[in-house]
This record gives C-alpha cells, structure tokens and sequence, in this order.
C-alpha cells in the first residue's frame, strides 16, 4: 500500500478537494503548478538559503540520556523548538511565501490555533514585505496572549473569531471566507495538512525536511538512517506528517501518532478524531471528523490551543484506517505533567501540544535496543501561562 497522495488527491478513502465554486480557480491554480513551482531550481535554491540561513535548520537530533535511562530505551528529540518562532510551523510558511510571490499574490491571509502558525505567517509576511491578515478564536486569542503580540509586532492584523468554540476550526471557516471575498490577490496560508487538495500534500512535502534531517542524522549517530518508532502529536498534523514523511513506506519504522483526550475520550470534552470520528467533509476534503449523528461538527476541546481540531488531516486518517500508524489518546493531566517532566529531566520545557508525545513513554514498553524519536515540535514559552495557572508555579 502506498501512503502518500495519488494524483486525484487522496490518500485512501481521504482527501479531494471540497469547495465553493468561488474558490476553485484559486485551488486549481495551486494543484496546477504547486509542483512545477516548487521543483524548480531557483526556488530550491531559496528554500534552503532561507531554511538554513533565517530558519535555523539543520535543527539538531538530541539524544535525551536521563529519558533513555529512566525508560531503558533509545530517546531523540528532534528539535524542532529551536526553529526561528519556536516551531515547526515556520518550516512551511517559507515554502508556502515563496509559492505566493511566485504566483503573483499580494495579500497574505492564515489562520492559527495555539499561534505558532500565526506568528510564522507574520514573520515570513515581514520578511517579504506583504500584508498579512491571521484569524484566530477569540478564545485562544486569551489563552495565547504572547503570540498575539507576537503577530501584532509582527505587523500582522489579527482577526477574531467569535463563532462556534471561538477556536481554531472557527478561524479556518472565517479565513476561507475571506479568501472567498478576495480570490484574485490572496493567497491562504494553511497551517497544517488539512483543507482541499494540494495543501496536505503542499504542506507535507515542506514539513518533509524534518524526516529527511533525521534520516541524515541518524546515520551518524547510530550507523542506521531508520529508527523502530517515530513518535509525534497530532492536531491537523503537520509536525506529524513532516517526521513520518520519509518512513511512510518503510514498514520497518512504526508509527505513532498521539492525539488529545482533552478531559478522556467520552467525557464529552475531547480532541481524539481517530476515537470519536466518522467520515465527514471538513474545510475542503473528506477526513475522519468528530460529528453527530446528522453531520454537525462536535466541538472539540483539548487544553492544548494546537489541539482542539475537531478533525484530523487526510494522510492521518488514511494512516489510521490502513492501520499503518497507531494511534494514542492522552487526556490533559498526562500531557500536562509530562510539560513538567520533560523540562525537569531534560531542560527543554516543550509546548503542551508537544507534551502529549512524550506521554506514550508511560503508555507504552520499548525495548533497550529500540531507537525512538520524538517530534520536539516546538517550545513551551508561548503556554507558560496555561503552565502558571494548572500548577500554581
């Protein structure tokens, strides 16, 4: 089986691309030369320059020592905190900018959930020069105040949601209405592998530089480019997709793939699609979705703003479905403690949304010889907040 996009924009059952016909000339101009654009030398050559230069990347493969002794196993971290902004994120609104320069576009417009994707939009929209509009619910807009100001320093407009959970699916929805009211100038800025086709495959293929790194580094530091596990948390999963993205099709590396319980999977206040969901079309493809018996979306909740998507990007449902990638839900509490217990063993106090990860190590038993890496995805300061409040520091 093969588990990464075919050319009708499926993966499996997943994907296509479901749309008002206001926005297909905008997503037929994308699925037509995403990859013309992008294979191109000149582009190559300015991704890298940008990714090293301004990005920071190579990120480092850490090998964690007192989790690998506590657990009796082999731990790395790939680092993906240390990027420029603090997460993964930035690595696809680079490619994604130069795309729109390319294509001519003038008006940048995204939408976020903890924030780390809006404030990478900002950045690259900064660095570029070109308007930039963030939507974002207004209740993550209170939960995530440093990245607002982030955004706002930025020079970015950021926008709030008022509608549904006032969360990051109801800023998708007011981001697509947007680019519904302005199609010729505006290109959308999706920050994770969900929406219509190509922007999984889009996203994915930019977050792909994660897998490719660790291949590189792991053959030098265990004479192996493969390990047993790579392990990541999963929202829309786009640092997912990035660390699975070169191991799809090697059944010798197993996948997990660790989503948010949120309050536990049947507390009604929950985050875990691969459990709760069903069949369903959300913002412009089919995935698994959390819905009720007549097709509305449940709103979904987890403590963790990069979490609480109510669905999950195609290439995960297909990877669950298939069977290919296990699937693990860890409540609040866990994911919480682990915030502490990764910054106390290791020094790195991790996002909550990355926090959930590391939670598996208490889940599951890995044997001594087992190589494991972790998606690090991205860094903690923008949750101390959350992290002040939960434990009273």
């Amino acid at each position: 089986m093969n588990y990464n996009v075919d050319d009708k924009g499926y993966y499996g059952d997943f994907g296509g691309a479901y749309i008002p016909e206001m926005l297909y000339p905008n997503v037929e101009e994308l699925r037509t030369q995403y990859l013309t654009i992008t294979s191109q030398e000149d582009f190559k050559k300015e991704f890298d320059s940008l990714l090293k230069e301004y990005v920071g990347r190579p990120t480092p493969l850490y090998f964690a020592n007192r989790l690998s002794e506590k657990y009796n196993t082999k731990i790395y971290l790939k680092r993906e905190d240390l990027c420029h902004t603090g997460a993964h994120k930035v690595n696809n609104t680079i490619g994604q900018i130069l795309l729109a320069k390319r294509l001519g576009k003038k008006r940048i417009i995204a939408e976020t959930g903890a924030g780390q994707h809006g404030v990478a939009t900002a950045t690259v929209c900064a660095l570029m020069g070109i308007e930039c509009v963030v939507y974002m619910g207004a209740l993550d807009i209170k939960r995530q105040a440093p990245n607002v100001a982030r955004m706002k320093m930025l020079g970015a407009e950021v926008r709030a949601a008022q509608s549904g959970s006032k969360t990051l699916k109801d800023a998708t929805n007011e981001a697509i209405r947007d680019w519904i009211n302005n199609p010729v100038d505006t290109h959308y800025i999706i920050g994770s592998v969900v929406g219509p086709h190509p922007y999984p495959d889009m996203v994915a293929r930019f977050q792909s530089v994660i897998s490719a790194e660790t291949k590189i580094q792991l053959e030098e530091k265990e004479g192996r480019d493969y390990p047993d596990y790579v392990i990541a948390c999963v929202g829309g999963g786009s640092n997912a997709a990035g660390l699975f993205y070169h191991y799809l099709n090697d059944t010798r590396v197993n996948i997990i793939a660790v989503e948010a319980a949120g309050k536990g999977i049947d507390s009604g206040e929950s985050a875990a699609t691969s459990a709760l969901g069903k069949e369903g079309i959300i913002h412009g493809s089919k995935t698994l979705l959390m819905q009720t018996e007549d097709g509305q979306i449940t709103e979904p909740y987890s403590i963790s703003a990069g979490l609480d998507y109510p669905g999950v990007g195609p290439m995960h449902a297909h990877l669950f479905r298939s069977k290919r990638a296990e699937f693990i839900s860890i409540p609040d509490q866990e994911a919480m403690d682990w915030g502490l217990t990764l910054s106390q063993m290791e020094g790195i106090i991790p996002a909550i949304e990355t926090a959930h990860a590391f939670a598996v190590l208490d889940v599951r038993r890995f044997k001594p010889n087992d190589i494991i890496v972790f998606n690090c995805s991205g860094r903690g300061d923008k949750d101390l907040a959350t992290y002040i409040e939960y434990f009273k520091l």
